[in-house]
């Protein structure tokens, strides 16, 4: 996992270190996007939050990492990959990635949240 992270690292040109290991370790092992308090808790390292956010703003700006609010008013934080949405449950807060067809759309997608019940909910 060590070399993949630094891979990545490499493609974005970011330079490698200890902190910016941290956050994609636990980033490229999350199944879900996950926020500030999410992350530092998956974290083997001490970080404090100007750090944390330091990172997150140029892994943004990279393309490395996409951001979303929650409905909980908190960023949520995941990998850039395939452009997806995000499903929102408003009943256990639950995020769920969608794949969704955006062969109609031109331009960059920035984010799409949609709300509702979800199934686990409404039985």
């Amino acid at each position: 996992m060590n070399e993949q992270i630094k891979a990545l690292c490499c493609e974005y040109d970011i330079k490698f270190t200890t902190a910016r290991f941290s956050i994609l370790m636990v980033l490229k092992k999350a199944s879900q996007p996950m926020n500030y308090e999410q992350i530092k808790e998956k974290m083997d390292s001490a970080m404090d939050k100007a750090t944390f956010y330091r990172n997150i703003a140029l892994f943004e700006e990279a393309g490395m990492v996409h951001k979303f609010e929650g409905d909980d008013r908190k960023w949520y934080f995941e990998l850039s990959g395939k452009t997806h949405a995000h499903f929102i449950c408003e009943q256990c807060h639950r995020i769920i990635c969608m794949d969704v067809d955006f062969g109609e759309v031109e331009g960059e997608v920035k984010s799409i949240v949609l709300k509702g019940i979800c199934k686990a909910c409404q039985s």
